[in-house]
């Protein structure tokens, strides 16, 4: 049960992320594993941005005159069930890059950049990676760059061996 967080408790009690749940090095490891596997999404136009709060992009590098930006997200429902029943993560990724990237398409749009955001109750490696591996799978089939995104540990949030992916 979550304690309630009034001024008064926040004042009288020392916090940190590792009380509350949340694991800064795992997530730093993750973080720079991600960074290794996400180079396999490299084009004109990305700077290496993984880690940074932000996903960068150059236009003028990529070969694009006077552009429109068109953006997209989604995410992939109630498949996150199936692949826990499974405990199969890898094409999840795969699915997420498709879902953004054809509604991108049928706008007349070439995908460039893909963010991320995974948010889980715990940081589990294994599973995390899995995704990222699917999610690069998904960039380099439809030939964009996993420029960032982010990861969240939510421990109070989801319950345990839950998770969402957008």
């Amino acid at each position: 049960m979550l304690e309630s967080y009034s001024m008064e408790n926040i004042h009288n009690k020392k916090t940190s992320y590792k009380a509350s749940g949340v694991d800064i090095d795992t997530a730093d490891s993750i973080v720079k594993d991600i960074k290794k596997i996400s180079k396999k999404t490299d084009r004109p136009g990305n700077i290496d941005s993984i880690g940074s709060f932000a996903g960068l992009f150059d236009l003028k590098e990529a070969g694009f005159i006077d552009p429109i930006i068109v953006t997209s997200t989604d995410g992939v429902g109630t498949k996150i069930l199936i692949a826990s029943d499974l405990n199969k993560f890898d094409t999840l990724g795969i699915d997420l890059v498709a879902m953004c990237v054809n509604d991108l398409i049928v706008q007349g749009a070439a995908p460039l950049v893909f963010l991320d955001y995974i948010a889980t109750w715990k940081l589990d490696k294994k599973m995390i990676l899995s995704i990222v591996q699917g999610i690069v799978e998904g960039c380099k089939i439809s030939g964009c760059s996993l420029s960032g995104g982010e990861t969240a540990e939510l421990p109070g949030l989801y319950s345990n061996k839950k998770f969402d992916l957008a």
